[in-house]
């Protein structure tokens, strides 16, 4: 996921996720049949140990639940007790029985919210609770024996994630639907998510600011800068419609307190009350540009994936650079590499742009008409022209054509026999 970097303030940090739940620590093995191979034991054994990321979501989604549910029972039995309070101290001073049953009544109704929250609220808790106790049980089934059937549900987990993060959520949803995957997946997760971008593509920042209040504390933690950015662009936004007095009001109450951690950002967005949208000043002409949306979403997938443990990459991306680091060598990149090859496509040469060259122990040459490996028993043959093939795929060619073998690549022709007896010679 690549970041466009035209910051508010000043140029983004990077962000890495957060540590994730040591993956020994859940690696099934109950399951594991003592008899399986070694080889299949190893590969199961790897395969789960990237698997962090699948429990870690639910388990950060499940205590972002209890956390409010927490905040909102402290907030409606707070009132109801100030309520009470206020009724006790009221039956001091003269009261008609009319009043006093409507405070009662009031009290009861309140009571009766409470009870409504503290049900869904259960109810949403349970539910997540059984979400992490199926991909416990999932990661449980995992066996040597049935490898095959579950690598195909985790690669369908894979795209998944992949449709999710780039928000084709209706296709997401129906290939979890068909799969019967629904708690194996984070559907509801990034549908969070979805609700912030939406709003950020419509030059909205309130849902983004209600979901930086609903995650404070963590966002503190992390020492977060995206709430600040978000008001930020608020002002600015301000400043284009030239509500030069609200951006004024707006930059006491709301900017005013980062001053002592983010001044120098700070100036520089304020000096556009003088320069205002239509500058032509370079520094202050970019704070005006809708890219700044783009960026702001950009940062909003970052701190949403930190605070849920997420990898910042597509795990489909992941995947696919961690098999593509294997096969990456200088021959990829040239015009005659093989179809066969899948760097000879363009979207995974971009793929693999930033990784390196895969180290090769020892040197194996491949023919080009066979595929195969050319060794002592198919050893390797070099015409006049300087190309190299196996003998097999020579001899097979000299007897289709009557003992004559053309280059592929060149068109060059020559007599098989010939060539054996220059090399016996």
């Amino acid at each position: 996921m690549e970041m466009e970097t035209i910051p508010n303030g000043s140029s983004p940090t990077s962000t890495t996720s957060s540590t994730a739940v040591t993956p020994t620590a859940v690696t099934p093995t109950s399951g594991i049949s003592p008899n399986a191979p070694s080889s299949k034991l190893n590969q199961l054994s790897e395969s789960l140990k990237l698997e962090h990321q699948f429990l870690r979501v639910p388990f950060e989604h499940y205590k972002k639940t209890i956390r409010s549910n927490h905040r909102i029972v402290e907030k409606e039995v707070s009132a109801v007790i100030s309520g009470v309070s206020d009724a006790a101290a009221a039956t001091d001073s003269v009261m008609s029985r009319d009043d006093a049953v409507n405070r009662l009544n009031s009290l009861v109704s309140r009571l009766q919210g409470l009870k409504r929250k503290l049900e869904e609220g259960s109810r949403i808790e349970n539910l997540q609770a059984q979400r992490c106790r199926a991909r416990l049980d999932h990661l449980e089934s995992a066996d040597p024996e049935n490898l095959s059937d579950w690598n195909d549900t985790r690669l369908k987990r894979i795209l998944v994630d992949y449709m999710l993060r780039m928000s084709y959520y209706d296709t997401a949803m129906k290939l979890a639907e068909s799969s019967n995957i629904q708690d194996l997946v984070d559907v509801d997760v990034f549908h969070e998510a979805k609700k912030v971008i939406d709003a950020l593509q419509n030059k909205e920042v309130t849902p983004a600011l209600a979901w930086c209040a609903d995650n404070k504390s963590r966002l503190k933690k992390s020492k977060s800068k995206f709430e600040f950015q978000l008001r930020l662009q608020e002002f600015i936004e301000l400043v284009r419609a030239e509500n030069m007095m609200r951006a004024i009001t707006y930059a006491r109450k709301y900017l005013a307190p980062w001053g002592s951690t983010h001044m120098k950002e700070l100036q520089r967005v304020l000096a556009t009350l003088a320069f205002k949208s239509n500058t032509e000043c370079a520094t202050y002409k970019a704070l005006f540009e809708p890219k700044q949306w783009d960026y702001l979403i950009d940062q909003f997938k970052q701190e949403f994936c930190k605070l849920y443990g997420m990898t910042l990459e597509p795990l489909l991306n992941i995947y696919l650079q961690a098999g593509l680091s294997a096969l990456k060598t200088p021959f990829c990149y040239e015009d005659d590499c093989t179809k066969e090859d899948p760097l000879s496509q363009e979207s995974f040469r971009k793929l693999a742009t930033p990784l390196p060259y895969s180290k090769q122990h020892h040197s194996k040459l491949v023919c080009y008409i066979t595929k195969e490996l050319m060794d002592t028993e198919n050893p390797p043959l070099v015409l006049p022209n300087g190309y190299v093939y196996s003998t097999k795929a020579l001899e097979e060619m000299a007897k289709r054509n009557d003992g004559r073998i053309t280059c592929p690549r060149t068109g060059f022709t020559c007599n098989y026999t010939q060539l054996i007896k220059a090399y016996i010679s």
